[in-house]
């Protein structure tokens, strides 16, 4: 859950009226994602944020007049000719924030709010539309008649499967967990695979392979890094993760050794088609060589994957700084 409503809804149980300001939909090039939340407490309070510090002060006041008793509204920012010398976006994108007072003393996992139109902010109980936004898995906005809806869709964190508890893969999980991702540590060696060595894993599992798969099973929002250099370790695992919906599998390891191991991979009845998904050695070209700056280069090359993104510098990228973005 978004950490700005997880602070309104704690200000809520303390018996504060809470404003929450929601980006409903972006064009071009944003500074925050569809969903990004910010809540404005009845004392002033903030939490989060909409655009990074470009239009806050100006949602700050539209969230106070909505807890004076003010209708929920509809707000649009960016840069326009008549806006140039007023709030705007200076990545030069346009943002839709939907501002309300929380009201929810729960939150589902689906929530659909009128945003534009007759009866806006009036909250929409239909199972139907409800599992299709599940279906599509992220916040999105709709038509409906001559409404604007607004799916606010709480979806799992992405999953951060590792095997091999190594020095790196403590600076992956707490790497991962500034991400907000979730993250799990397998390793058949229980000397190697201890809370001292590997402090920041969400879930560490002392187990070869199969059983770390058995118990947490790869699906297609979860990358998978196989860093321990032993055949016995890397080739099952590799097997299974590629023969599953995993959005990354990426491997340690020289290109002499990615070569050897993709031998041996077809000797195991995998495909070169199948075999073109490891990343392998995994990670971006930073010249990284630290375990902290390891973990930096294959997490980029992870959200880059994630994204669709190629991982080149975006000063030579023709595409939207923001993958997010649309329009």
């Amino acid at each position: 859950m978004d950490e700005a409503l997880q602070q309104a809804l704690r200000w809520r149980e303390e018996g504060k009226r809470v404003a929450l300001a929601t980006v409903v939909s972006t064009r071009r090039s944003a500074p925050r994602p569809v969903g990004a939340k910010l809540a404005v407490s009845e004392q002033g309070e903030l939490a989060g944020s909409v655009s990074g510090g470009c239009v806050e002060s100006d949602v700050v006041l539209a969230a106070r007049d909505v807890l004076a008793g003010g209708e929920p509204r509809l707000l649009t920012y960016g840069i326009t000719d008549d806006m140039a010398l007023g709030v705007g976006l200076p990545c030069g994108g346009e943002i839709d924030v939907f501002v309300e007072e929380l009201r929810d003393e729960e939150r589902p996992d689906v929530i659909l709010t009128v945003v534009a139109g007759e009866t806006a902010g009036e909250r929409l109980h239909d199972p139907e539309l409800e599992q299709q936004a599940r279906r599509r898995g992220r916040s999105h906005t709709f038509e409906l008649g001559s409404r604007t809806v607004f799916a606010d869709v709480v979806a799992p964190p992405p999953r951060l499967f590792i095997y091999g508890a190594l020095d790196t893969t403590e600076a992956l999980c707490r790497a991962a967990k500034l991400l907000g991702w979730r993250t799990v540590v397998a390793d058949a060696r229980a000397s190697f695979a201890t809370r001292e060595r590997v402090p920041s894993a969400d879930e560490l599992l002392v187990a070869w392979p199969d059983e770390a798969l058995a118990q947490a099973p790869l699906d297609q929002d979860t990358a998978v890094l196989v860093l321990t250099h032993d055949d016995k370790f890397d080739l099952p695992l590799l097997e299974a993760a590629l023969r599953s919906d995993a959005f990354y599998v990426g491997a340690l390891g020289s290109r002499r050794n990615q070569e050897r191991r993709r031998a041996l991979l077809l000797e195991r009845g995998l495909e070169e088609a199948e075999l073109e998904r490891i990343a392998g050695p995994a990670g971006l070209d930073l010249g990284a060589e630290t375990p902290a700056e390891t973990a930096l280069s294959l997490l980029a090359e992870i959200l880059a994957v994630r994204a669709g993104r190629s991982g080149g510098r975006l000063k030579e990228s023709r595409q939207r700084i923001h993958a997010g973005s649309a329009g």
